[in-house]
């Protein structure tokens, strides 16, 4: 049977981040409702390179398959692939730099949705990468932002990043000289960056904030302080098994005592109202975003679909 072959302009030119945030919603309500199954990150390793691999199911959306990426020194190559869930056939292959970014950004934009407060104007964003650029676009959907500021180390970085998105997302971003000014006094905060200490720390923040910590997926690297897991009322995760493999931003506070695994909460069990979210206008939420492949899945089988119907791609005999 022929599979369609997408390329990472095809990709970009279907893929939404309404259509990625419907996704994800559904893909994370799912899970909760045990009808997924999401298998944690793999990695194995040559000298030169790492191999990634996030492999999942979703009998109801009707889908399985797997995001693969490599990681070099010179940077990471990305690709998904997806069978049908009946039948098994390959249906689609496609390249995934941007799709990654769109769900992480969109796995952000749910949590915010459900966790933070509904009159949420305002956004910090500490970092100016692609994956900073998506936090911003994806919550600016699910919330009516006027405000950003953004903070990296790069000066002129940030200030470029103000600049594009300010005009991407029709708000005033304003580029920060001290990284506390992404943090304090703002509804919204999001950690997008490489870092392996922590960038964001407890004295900075203010009840009723809602965190969205995406950065780090590996036990070594945190960019939170262990302050900011003590401040926080509630402590949300998209997989608690693939967290205790990769949730450096817990290990402090877990180390310390300051948290049991018992106290955090997957955030598919608050879309699916099986668990209880913000109690309080005062509550400070957090949403620890590792990335996993259903969520990865449950966006390539929408793009999938779109591509069918616009007639985009290759199809290959494979």
């Amino acid at each position: 049977m022929p599979v369609l072959h997408l390329n990472e302009d095809e990709v970009r030119g279907l893929l939404t981040f309404e259509m990625a945030i419907e996704a994800v919603e559904s893909g994370l309500r799912k899970m909760a409702l045990e009808e997924t199954v999401n298998i944690p990150r793999s990695r194995s390793q040559t000298d030169h390179a790492m191999l990634h691999v996030l492999p999942a199911a979703a009998k109801t959306l009707g889908v399985l398959g797997f995001k693969a990426y490599v990681t070099t020194k010179a940077g990471a190559k990305f690709h998904l692939t997806i069978f049908d869930g009946k039948t098994g056939e390959m249906l689609a292959i496609m390249q995934a730099d941007y799709l990654g970014q769109v769900r992480t950004g969109a796995a952000s934009a749910v949590a915010t949705k459900h966790l933070s407060r509904k009159e949420s104007s305002s956004i910090g964003i500490f970092g100016s990468g692609k994956q900073a650029r998506a936090q911003l676009q994806a919550i600016a959907k699910v919330r009516t932002l006027t405000r950003a500021v953004v903070f990296s180390p790069n000066e002129e970085r940030r200030k470029a990043f103000a600049a594009e998105l300010s005009s991407v997302c029709g708000i005033e971003v304003v580029p920060a000289d001290k990284p506390e000014e992404a943090a304090r006094g703002l509804d919204i905060v999001c950690t997008a960056t490489a870092a392996r200490e922590p960038v964001l720390f407890g004295e900075w923040l203010s009840p009723g904030q809602h965190l969205n910590i995406i950065g780090s997926n590996y036990l070594a690297k945190a960019e939170i302080d262990i302050e900011v897991m003590k401040r926080a009322n509630l402590i949300t995760i998209d997989s608690k098994e693939q967290g205790r493999l990769e949730a450096g931003d817990f290990v402090a506070a877990l180390d310390q005592g300051a948290l049991e695994w018992i106290d955090v909460t997957e955030i598919g069990r608050i879309v699916a109202k099986r668990s209880t979210g913000r109690t309080s206008p005062e509550d400070i939420t957090l949403f620890k975003s590792l990335g996993i492949g259903l969520e990865d899945i449950a966006v390539a089988m929408k793009v999938f679909q779109k591509a069918k119907e616009a007639g985009v791609g290759r199809w290959l005999d494979i």
